[in-house]
Protein backbone atom coordinates (compact mmCIF):
# COMPACT_ATOMS: atom_id res chain seq x y z
CA UNK A 1 0.00 0.00 0.00
CA UNK A 2 1.27 3.42 -0.92
CA UNK A 3 -0.26 6.81 -0.22
CA UNK A 4 1.25 9.95 -1.70
CA UNK A 5 -0.11 13.25 -0.40
CA UNK A 6 0.55 16.63 -1.94
CA UNK A 7 -0.92 20.11 -2.27
CA UNK A 8 0.19 21.73 0.96
CA UNK A 9 1.59 25.22 1.09
CA UNK A 10 1.45 28.60 2.75
CA UNK A 11 -1.68 30.72 2.51
CA UNK A 12 -3.14 33.79 4.15
CA UNK A 13 -6.08 33.46 6.53
CA UNK A 14 -9.25 33.13 4.51
CA UNK A 15 -7.43 31.43 1.66
CA UNK A 16 -7.94 28.01 0.12
CA UNK A 17 -5.90 24.92 -0.64
CA UNK A 18 -6.68 21.56 -2.18
CA UNK A 19 -4.84 18.51 -0.94
CA UNK A 20 -4.60 15.31 -2.96
CA UNK A 21 -3.66 11.81 -1.95
CA UNK A 22 -2.92 9.23 -4.62
CA UNK A 23 -3.27 5.62 -3.50
CA UNK A 24 -2.05 2.30 -4.83
CA UNK A 25 -1.71 -1.29 -3.76
CA UNK A 26 -5.29 -2.02 -2.73
CA UNK A 27 -8.84 -1.96 -4.10
CA UNK A 28 -9.44 1.74 -3.57
CA UNK A 29 -13.23 1.82 -3.87
CA UNK A 30 -13.69 -0.71 -1.05
CA UNK A 31 -11.94 1.31 1.65
CA UNK A 32 -12.44 4.41 3.73
CA UNK A 33 -10.09 7.27 2.93
CA UNK A 34 -9.47 9.88 5.57
CA UNK A 35 -7.48 12.97 6.40
CA UNK A 36 -5.87 13.68 9.74
CA UNK A 37 -3.65 16.53 10.81
CA UNK A 38 -1.01 17.11 13.43
CA UNK A 39 0.15 20.47 14.69
CA UNK A 40 3.48 20.84 16.54
CA UNK A 41 3.24 19.53 20.07
CA UNK A 42 -0.25 18.14 19.59
CA UNK A 43 -1.70 14.73 18.89
CA UNK A 44 -2.82 13.72 15.43
CA UNK A 45 -6.47 14.64 15.01
CA UNK A 46 -9.24 13.58 12.67
CA UNK A 47 -10.25 15.97 9.91
CA UNK A 48 -12.50 14.15 7.45
CA UNK A 49 -13.36 10.68 6.15
CA UNK A 50 -15.11 9.21 3.11
CA UNK A 51 -16.35 5.64 3.25
CA UNK A 52 -15.91 3.64 0.07
CA UNK A 53 -18.89 1.34 0.64
CA UNK A 54 -21.81 3.67 1.31
CA UNK A 55 -20.16 6.96 0.25
CA UNK A 56 -20.85 8.58 3.62
CA UNK A 57 -18.64 11.48 4.68
CA UNK A 58 -17.63 12.61 8.14
CA UNK A 59 -16.04 15.82 9.37
CA UNK A 60 -14.49 17.17 12.52
CA UNK A 61 -16.61 19.96 13.97
CA UNK A 62 -13.70 22.35 13.61
CA UNK A 63 -13.70 22.05 9.80
CA UNK A 64 -17.35 21.37 9.03
CA UNK A 65 -18.66 23.85 6.47
CA UNK A 66 -15.15 24.88 5.42
CA UNK A 67 -13.52 21.64 4.25
CA UNK A 68 -14.85 19.13 1.74
CA UNK A 69 -13.55 15.60 1.25
CA UNK A 70 -14.07 13.93 -2.09
CA UNK A 71 -12.69 10.94 -3.94
CA UNK A 72 -12.23 9.83 -7.53
CA UNK A 73 -12.23 6.05 -7.53
CA UNK A 74 -11.18 5.96 -11.18
CA UNK A 75 -8.00 7.82 -10.24
CA UNK A 76 -7.52 6.17 -6.83
CA UNK A 77 -7.30 9.63 -5.35
CA UNK A 78 -8.88 11.38 -2.38
CA UNK A 79 -9.03 15.14 -2.08
CA UNK A 80 -9.48 17.67 0.68
CA UNK A 81 -10.71 21.07 -0.42
CA UNK A 82 -9.96 23.55 2.33
CA UNK A 83 -11.64 26.96 2.26
CA UNK A 84 -11.73 29.86 4.71
CA UNK A 85 -8.49 28.67 6.24
CA UNK A 86 -7.56 29.82 9.72
CA UNK A 87 -4.19 30.00 11.48
CA UNK A 88 -5.34 27.11 13.69
CA UNK A 89 -5.56 24.92 10.59
CA UNK A 90 -1.76 25.01 10.36
CA UNK A 91 -0.50 21.43 10.59
CA UNK A 92 0.96 18.47 8.75
CA UNK A 93 -1.91 16.83 6.92
CA UNK A 94 -1.90 13.06 6.47
CA UNK A 95 -4.10 10.81 4.39
CA UNK A 96 -4.90 7.34 5.63
CA UNK A 97 -6.72 4.24 4.44
CA UNK A 98 -8.84 1.97 6.57
CA UNK A 99 -11.73 -0.43 6.51
CA UNK A 100 -15.05 0.99 5.33
CA UNK A 101 -16.64 -1.20 8.01
CA UNK A 102 -15.20 0.75 10.93
CA UNK A 103 -17.83 2.21 13.18
CA UNK A 104 -18.04 5.99 13.05
CA UNK A 105 -16.15 6.53 16.30
CA UNK A 106 -13.23 4.38 15.14
CA UNK A 107 -13.26 6.12 11.77
CA UNK A 108 -12.36 9.31 13.66
CA UNK A 109 -9.46 7.69 15.50
CA UNK A 110 -5.91 7.49 14.19
CA UNK A 111 -5.52 4.04 15.70
CA UNK A 112 -8.16 2.68 13.33
CA UNK A 113 -5.88 3.06 10.30
CA UNK A 114 -3.06 0.84 9.14
CA UNK A 115 -1.55 2.85 6.32
CA UNK A 116 -0.58 6.50 6.15
CA UNK A 117 0.81 8.93 3.63
CA UNK A 118 3.92 10.97 4.33
CA UNK A 119 2.18 14.22 5.27
CA UNK A 120 1.94 17.56 3.52
CA UNK A 121 2.45 20.82 5.38
CA UNK A 122 -0.25 23.49 5.46
CA UNK A 123 0.69 26.85 6.94
CA UNK A 124 -1.92 29.56 7.40
CA UNK A 125 -0.31 32.85 8.29
CA UNK A 126 -0.49 36.51 7.45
Amino acid sequence: VQLQACGGGRVHPGGSLRLSCAASGFTFEDYAMSWFRQAPGLEREFVAAFRGINRNTYYANSVKGRFTISRDDAKNTVYLQMNSLKPEDTALYYCAVGSSRMIASTLRTAGGYDYWGQGTLVTVSS
